[in-house]
């Protein structure tokens, strides 16, 4: 379970005592289905517990996520309601891709919401780290390469993860994958106010201090607000150290990483548009990141074919004087335009023979 942090929260702390923490290591069945086995996780908006499905054959192992909200209105407890049933259907959609725990299950109960995931038997990216010591730049732009697909399959199905942290990212054990789990978004669309006539309507962060951007922290969640988060995350990846050790420029607001680390030029850059405080000055996509990273081999190439300047005639002939190395592509141009200029001396100086005294 996440460890995100609730300002003015409408859920109510989970307590020791819930019915499916007295089920645990009984030999009872919740819903006369599920053999709950441990707790894995307590926060601020539920409590999540390993537990088996003894009514499929072989009783595989899944994740029941119970969601606690403070609703004590009839009214609001039926829109809370009709959210959730909304949200789940939606992470259905999502469990398709392999890289997303499928949903197994959903319901209510007592007041109480449930969702019912596959397990993802692994280990999370933070107990990696601590296992093993930060990563190197070429494992992180691997890692890159393998999440920002599934980011941009979840926005593209217009949902905004809002809690990715290493925490959040598990490499399965069977295959090596990585899976990411724990979306915020259903926390957030069940939040009702109890009661809007007597306190107005109440504020609700869902997401990770530290990895969540400045917007997300005013409760305005964007695309980009992932990027972000997954920005701080390679951070997380390369130095073993959590978003609250990083200083802040008290000017800017931007994170002061870049003397912590030595990265290839193109590497920084890409890292540092992606941790952008501002959110017009962040990468927009998933996919932009992504194309961001496979120009890298090409940047030489690039740098020649992009070249716009306008030479004189005083610079064209200090370049012959002092080659320098040119693509195959402007090689070939420049050897049709050498053609193309002799050709036309010679017309010239055909026309200027045959002419009439």
């Amino acid at each position: 379970m996440d460890s995100s942090v609730a300002i003015f929260s409408r859920f109510r702390r989970p307590t020791q005592n819930t019915p499916l923490s007295q089920l645990c290591g009984s030999k009872r069945l919740f819903r006369n289905r599920y053999k709950v086995l441990q707790t894995l996780g307590r926060g601020g908006f539920g409590v999540t517990y390993l537990a088996k499905d003894v009514s499929l054959p072989g009783s595989p192992e899944c994740v029941i996520k119970q969601l606690c909200p403070k609703v004590n209105n009839p009214a609001i407890l039926q829109r809370a309601s009709e959210r959730f049933e909304r949200e789940a259907k939606t992470l259905a959609q999502l469990g398709s891709h392999a890289q997303v725990p499928q949903l197994l299950d959903y319901f209510q109960e007592q007041g109480e919401f449930y969702l019912v995931q596959e397990y993802i038997r692994g280990v999370n990216l933070a107990k990696e780290v601590r296992n093993v010591g930060p990563l190197s730049e070429l494992a992180v732009k691997r890692f890159l390469r393998e999440i920002l697909p599934v980011l941009d399959y979840i926005h593209r199905n217009q949902v905004i993860h809002r809690d990715i942290k290493p925490l959040n990212i598990i490499r399965c054990e069977d295959d090596g994958r990585l899976v990411l789990i724990d979306f915020g978004a259903v926390k957030e669309q069940i939040v009702e106010v109890d009661d809007m006539t007597q306190r107005g309507q109440s504020t609700q962060f869902v997401g990770t201090v530290g990895f969540a951007p400045p917007e997300q922290i005013s409760l305005r969640p964007v695309f980009a607000s992932d990027i972000y988060a997954i920005g701080m995350t390679c951070l997380y990846l390369l130095t073993g150290r959590p978003p609250m050790e990083f200083d802040c420029d008290p000017l800017t607001g931007e994170i002061m990483w870049e003397s912590m680390l030595h990265l290839s030029d193109h590497f920084g850059k890409v890292l540092s548009k992606m941790l952008k405080c501002s959110v017009v000055d962040r990468y927009q996509s998933a996919e932009q990141v992504l194309r961001a990273l496979e120009l890298e081999p090409y940047l030489d190439k690039l740098a020649d074919c992009m070249n716009t300047k306008t030479r004189s005639h005083e610079s064209e002939a200090e370049a012959v004087e002092a080659p320098r190395y040119l693509s195959p592509i402007a090689r070939r141009a420049q050897e049709i335009r050498d053609w193309r200029s002799r050709l036309l001396a010679k017309q010239r100086t055909r026309k200027n023979l045959v002419s009439p005294v």
